[in-house]
């Protein structure tokens, strides 16, 4: 069994400094194992431009057996003599990581040939990699056209949870956008409009539409380019659309500054806006209230420094409180919040793909999904 999994994990000097996307991968792991599949995990591991010792993913090994609770070998390459010398030694009930996929440059272009070759080492493909679903390469989408493919158990939990709750959410259905551009998200803001009964947005996107309400933002985050549609989306959402009452602000970028607090109303010239306010926290809560589907993709502000970091917890605490919701977070630096605050068993689920959420929080078919013949 071929099995693509993510393990594009964040690392220091060698260590890992975070295995959720090594966890999530047992129950596929365990599976297969019990039931006697010699398994050749295939992945990627940053943007290698080629052959890059520094991407090798042989140092995952020890993570990989804690986790999993079995032996894993190492395959020096993922097509070719290596690969087929480690698939030649393989026994059921046992598990090798194939060489960083990425090492060949016809990976990212979904090429044909190269596919076929990753598809000759096994039977079976199982997907099990959503963070890499919204790409269309050939370690997913290749493989799959060439054998006979299912989602695995994490893939099948990812489509479940943010499918489900973007196509058939239990009502009051609330969505929280945070994040830094409202060009990121544009898709997702008018996805959701169409789909949720609230639309909560906070970060450095929230002083766009401010800019469209013709309010006074300071030296806060803005794109100009972007304020007509802000406005459209305004008129359109009508009391749909949450923005946050008052911000947390200060005279420069950083952590040890003077800080301000004030009301959207009273926002001074000469401030920038680095995260929304108390005000605007109970806003958000009182919001919550009663939802019983929730998804949130983005923080509330500039997370990354401790004195800004309020609004994000706010949040975060807020949609945790919530006993009898489905509470959803769409990956990236809102899923990191949540695990460093210590509120990831709080919630239902939590995405291991940001740009891959984002993606299918848009409504847009994901490529890795779409490819599944078995799903």
């Amino acid at each position: 069994v071929l099995l693509r999994a993510d393990l594009n994990v964040p690392a220091e000097n060698g260590t890992i400094t975070d295995t959720t996307r090594i966890d999530r991968l047992k129950p596929t792991i365990d599976y297969l194992v019990k039931n006697g599949a010699k398994t050749m995990v295939i992945s990627h591991y940053g943007r290698p431009k080629g052959v890059t010792p520094e991407f090798s993913q042989a140092f995952m090994l020890p993570a990989l057996k804690q986790s999993w609770g079995v032996d894993v070998t190492f395959a020096e390459d993922c097509i070719g003599p290596k690969a087929e010398d480690a698939k030649n030694k393989l026994h059921a009930g046992q598990v090798v990581l194939l060489e960083n996929v990425r090492f060949h440059p016809e990976e990212e272009k979904n090429d044909a040939g190269f596919a076929r070759e990753l598809a000759k080492l096994g039977d079976l493909f199982v997907n099990d990699a959503f963070g890499t679903a919204h790409r269309a390469h050939a370690s997913n989408v290749g493989i799959a056209s060439n054998l006979e493919s299912a989602a695995g158990f994490l893939m099948e939990k990812e489509i479940k949870f943010i499918g489900g709750a973007v196509d058939e959410p239990v009502r009051p259905f609330v969505a929280i956008l945070g994040g830094a551009k409202v060009s990121d998200k544009i898709g997702v803001i008018k996805h959701l409009l169409n789909k949720a009964d609230k639309v909560l947005i906070g970060g450095g996107m929230a002083y766009t539409f401010m800019k469209a309400q013709g309010l006074e933002i300071g030296k806060s985050l803005l794109e100009a380019d972007k304020v007509e549609l802000a406005k459209e989306l305004l008129e359109s959402a009508g009391d749909k659309l949450i923005l946050p009452i008052d911000a947390k602000m200060a005279h420069e970028f950083g952590n040890d500054v003077e800080i301000t607090i004030a009301k959207n109303e009273e926002f001074p010239a000469d401030q920038m806006a680095l995260d929304i306010g108390p005000a605007s926290v109970e806003l958000f809560a009182k919001e919550l209230e009663g939802a019983k589907t929730v998804v949130w993709n983005g923080p509330m502000g500039v997370f990354e420094l401790s004195n800004f970091a309020q609004g994000t917890i706010g949040v975060c605490e807020a949609i945790a409180k919530l006993n009898d919701a489905v509470t959803i977070i769409g990956g990236g630096d809102s899923a990191a919040a949540a695990m460093q605050l210590g509120f990831a068993d709080d919630f239902t689920h939590i995405s291991t793909g940001g740009g891959a959420s984002l993606e299918y929080l848009e409504g847009k078919e994901l490529p890795g999904v779409a490819s599944i013949s078995d799903k």
